[in-house]
């Protein structure tokens, strides 16, 4: 089986200085590699292609047979890195505290540490109440981006 830690080390070698950064690695027990890169304006097609030459050039298929996916991690799936949340900053978001609280709310001020979701509830029946919930990242169980159609 082809060693995660290899492949890590392959993308992060190729990403450096790019704007790119790795969100996830995961690799098969039958050698199905699937790397998650991202960019904080949104992967291109191109930018996926070169980082797969990069890690396809650095494998040896004689050695092990492979098969290499490379793709971001599309608009529904959950943050796994920090820099998924400075990415979507100003978006709405959905976020599962470990407790099992279920918020949704505008992302905003997102530091090293945690975040804010600004949320909205209705006050009486029309008015809107607005406030500000802080966030530590060992808080959260899982966020992700909720997109909604006009």
């Amino acid at each position: 089986m082809i060693d995660k830690t290899r492949i890590e080390k392959l993308v992060n070698e190729f990403i450096e200085g790019t704007g790119i950064f790795l969100v996830a690695v995961k690799v098969s027990t039958s050698n199905r590699i699937m790397v998650l890169a991202d960019t904080m304006k949104g992967i291109t097609i191109d930018e996926c292609a070169e980082l797969h030459r990069y890690v396809e050039k650095n494998l040896d298929r004689n050695i092990e047979d492979y098969e290499l996916q490379i793709s971001s991690p599309g608009l529904d799936s959950p943050f796994k890195v920090i820099e998924q949340y400075y990415r979507n900053e100003g978006s709405k978001i959905e976020v599962v505290s470990k407790e099992g609280q279920k918020m949704t709310g505008i992302l905003k001020n997102v530091t090293e540490g945690g975040f804010e979701l600004e949320t909205e509830r209705k006050v009486k029946g029309k008015a809107l109440e607005i406030n500000d919930v802080s966030f530590n990242f060992d808080q959260v169980k899982s966020a992700k981006v909720v997109f909604t159609i006009n």
